[in-house]
């Protein structure tokens, strides 16, 4: 006796196989993230074309306003954080490169010391974490105060006086930590390898500071001055840059502005990290 529900088709297994609807979970979950990667990319370059096109033509233009501006970010990003630089500066020259001292005297190898030093500090920690540092406190500061003022009107507002706010809030943000980034960057290169040599110095370790200042000379070359000021200064404007776009271009409201910080923080350690990546293969091919 067939109890099927007369209500239920007569369907075959292989037919039933045939009728169902794939599972789309996961090829709709790398689809989206696809898309929301490419917007991402098309929406910061454009942010990006935008700004630098402000720059260049209205850089001059009022610039009793713009200039202050310029000024007080370099000291809002440089000058205010100089001391906290150099008490980490001093904490990983300590930590590291002291160790790396020892081990390298301890193994006899006091000749790679120099090339060891420029090689780890100079080219890729000092640049490379003095812009996180700068991101953790600047670019985080950028999202929470552009997104609070988007979300409470003061940038249409702005807009409503005929005020671009590219000129007024996004151009000083970039032009100043632009240049505040290339000297921090000094500022924690030169703790880190004073702070090194000073543990040396502590655990008796027989080199002389005349001898470490000459091993590190030695392996130094123009290039890497060049492309320490030319890097820095990229991440300063990488920071900026993705910092004011999330936060003039994503919060609506207050409650949205936690999570554009994130996106912003996130997506500028990619960034910056690819960059670092960009400039180590110069380094290899030169």
């Amino acid at each position: 006796m067939d109890e099927r529900n007369p209500d239920t088709p007569d369907m075959s297994p292989a037919r039933a196989l045939l009728a169902a609807p794939p599972s789309l979970s996961y090829a709709a979950a790398v689809g989206r993230a696809l898309f929301g990667f490419w917007a991402t990319v098309r929406g910061l370059g454009a942010f990006a074309l935008i700004t630098f096109g402000v720059i260049a033509a209205k850089f001059g233009v009022a610039r009793d306003v713009t200039f202050p501006a310029i000024r007080k970010e370099q000291a809002r990003t440089g000058t205010q954080v100089l001391p906290m630089f150099l008490f980490i500066s001093a904490a990983l020259g300590f930590v590291v490169i002291g160790q790396t001292i020892s081990r390298l005297t301890q193994l006899g190898a006091t000749t790679y010391l120099g090339p060891v030093m420029v090689a780890v500090v100079v080219r890729e920690l000092g640049p490379l974490l003095t812009a996180m540092l700068v991101l953790a406190r600047s670019g985080a500061r950028n999202v929470i105060e552009l997104g609070t003022a988007r979300a409470l009107g003061e940038v249409e507002a702005l807009e409503a006086l005929r005020i671009d706010p590219f000129h007024y809030l996004v151009m000083p943000r970039v032009v100043g930590m632009a240049m505040a980034v290339p000297a921090l960057a000094v500022y924690f290169i030169l703790g880190t390898l004073a702070s090194g040599y000073l543990f040396a110095f502590v655990n008796n370790i027989p080199l002389k500071p005349g001898e470490y200042v000459q091993q590190l000379t030695d392996a130094l070359s123009g290039l890497d001055f060049v492309i320490l000021a030319l890097k820095s200064c990229l991440f300063g404007v990488i920071i900026a840059v993705i910092s004011c776009y999330h936060g003039l271009a994503q919060p609506l409201r207050l409650e949205q502005v936690p999570g554009a910080a994130i996106h912003a923080i996130a997506q500028t350690v990619v960034a910056c990290v690819l960059l670092d990546a960009a400039f180590t293969l110069i380094y290899l091919l030169a």
